[in-house]
């Protein structure tokens, strides 16, 4: 399957997921809110989800992936599935006991994690309680992940990526079904969590049963292979755990602010990674395979130019995406969010999350393309230093914002981006350095190109919005119709511009999504 086809599949699937993603926030928003009880379960919520990016999306799958891709080209199908029933075994016999005693130590976990709860007995009683019912869900989000590993790996992309959705949807049913029966819609949804989890680890399971490549449940058995897992993901697992820190710390310092804070910080981060999670997660999905692939087979040069293509990807859609969030942070937080619980101060507090998360989105977008390029070459320790630089940027500016200015979730939202970029920048540098990333032609002139669609964009946004600003000004049907229109008048522009600058060539679009990219030989016109 080609890059462009793989990353269209896993972004189609993700943008569903996001979309009723969305619909689950617009519950959740009503009816819990932003204040108190919302707090409790987002940070209730946070915790299985921390530790899935250490164990299972990040330090594991990093590693996981390449060696599965090498064992399976190299020694075929039936030593790869050995190697990958070691790795569940393995990692089934670390998770179970490690939610159990995180379950038991939940007060000291909460008191750690949200010290501003301490404040409020019932609120803090509300977020262990919550903790309890949600974690879970680790277990079985970090399985489904290893399934996923597997999955994309022999390009089953598909299934993968729905399966976001059923958290989306459990969510949304339990919220809804539950809460009469509860004393809030908090308990509700922390149920929900824990159910969605449980559904997408039989989701996948029975993918992976249908696509001959069942999880076979082994006894644990330290070989080889799994000792190359351990010593790949380490340092990854390093880096992540620090991530992890960085952005409890952000939990941390959002609840010592005033109650919604937390809230404000989540719903905004939600709208900001829409494009990051459905270009960005889906560049990073379907690149890491393909490159392992290409570099064991020696095909250097069709790895380089898949990497290019990638990032010209990543950059084509959040260039524009950036200047909608920021135009647009405001009237989307209003239309999307103010209703029931959610008032008009929590949309200000949360626009201006998203007005600073937005900065941020180009650089998050290109992580996912560079930190490939070295996870394929099985260079985990790269990563971990640039990440530890980054994340020791974003605590030193999250004091400095939060202690020293009165920018408050803002500041928050504006060091994350500000280490993101210092993040992609490192990668960027240290991959031309070594010579495994050098921008070609194509993607050194549409770059520029890029920037000047996404600036006429801007600029042909700012009549039609002000004339809309009245409209947008209520979270009704009107509202809701107003905003369509101005995204779809900003997509229009942009996808006009990029036509005429030559940034988007459907002939391009066609090749992208028929063959393996980055075979064709370059446009005279290409050069810059």
């Amino acid at each position: 399957m080609s890059l462009g086809r793989s990353i269209f599949t896993v972004g189609s699937f993700t943008l569903l997921s996001r979309i009723v993603g969305f619909v689950r926030d617009i519950v959740l928003s009503a009816l819990l809110g932003s204040g108190p009880v919302a707090d409790a379960f987002i940070v209730a919520f946070k915790l299985p989800n921390l530790f899935r990016r250490l164990f299972a999306e990040g330090a594991f799958s990093a590693a996981f992936v390449p060696l599965f891709a090498k064992e399976l080209q190299g020694e075929g199908r039936e030593s790869a599935l050995a190697f990958a029933r070691q790795a569940h075994a393995c990692l089934l016999m670390i998770l179970v006991p490690f939610s159990l005693v995180m379950m038991i130590a939940m007060p000291a976990v909460i008191w750690v994690m949200a010290p501003g709860f301490t404040d409020d007995p019932a609120i803090f009683d509300k977020a262990v309680t919550f903790g309890r019912i949600t974690f879970p869900y680790l277990v079985f989000i970090s399985l489904a992940s290893l399934y996923g590993g597997v999955l994309n790996s022999i390009d089953r992309f598909a299934e993968v990526a729905f399966t976001p959705t059923l958290l989306n949807v459990t969510l949304i049913g339990c919220v809804l079904g539950l809460t009469p029966m509860l004393p809030d819609s908090g308990y509700a949804a922390s149920i929900g969590v824990a159910m969605a989890g449980f559904l997408q680890w039989l989701w996948l399971m029975f993918s992976c049963w249908r696509d001959g490549v069942g999880m076979k449940l082994v006894r644990p058995r330290y070989t080889e292979d799994v000792r190359r897992l351990v010593r790949l993901a380490t340092p990854v697992a390093i880096g992540g755990g620090a991530q992890q820190v960085s952005t409890l710390l952000d939990v941390v310092w959002a609840s010592l602010l005033p109650a919604g804070s937390i809230s404000a910080l989540y719903y905004a981060d939600r709208i900001s990674q829409l494009p990051l999670g459905v270009i960005g997660i889906a560049i990073g999905t379907a690149l890491l395979p393909l490159l392992s692939r290409q570099l064991r087979a020696g095909e250097t040069d069709a790895a380089m130019a898949n990497q290019n293509r990638a990032i010209e990807f990543g950059l084509l859609f959040s260039l524009p995406s950036t200047a909608a969030l920021w135009i647009l942070a405001e009237p989307m937080i209003r239309v999307l969010f103010e209703h029931g619980k959610f008032g008009p101060d929590d949309t200000l507090r949360a626009a201006g999350a998203l007005g600073a998360y937005a900065v941020g989105l180009p650089a998050f977008m290109l992580i996912k393309a560079l930190t490939s390029g070295f996870f394929a070459r099985q260079d985990t320790r790269t990563p971990l230093y640039v990440a530890l630089i980054a994340i020791a940027l974003n605590v030193a500016l999250n004091a400095f914002f939060v202690l020293g200015t009165p920018l408050a979730q803002v500041g928050i939202a504006l060091a994350s981006s500000i280490s993101g970029w210092v993040n992609a920048l490192l990668l960027a540098v240290i991959l031309l350095s070594r010579g495994h990333w050098l921008p070609d032609a194509r993607l050194k002139s549409r770059t520029w190109r890029m920037m000047l669609a996404t600036a006429g964009m801007a600029a042909a946004l700012a009549g039609p919005l002000a004339l809309l600003r009245p409209i947008l000004a209520h979270p009704d049907l009107a509202g809701v119709l107003a905003l369509l229109a101005a995204c779809a008048l900003g997509g229009a522009v942009y996808g006009l511009l990029g036509a005429l600058l030559g940034v988007v060539k459907l002939s391009e679009l066609r090749f992208l999504l028929r063959r393996q990219p980055g075979l064709r030989p370059a446009d005279p016109g290409e050069q810059p």
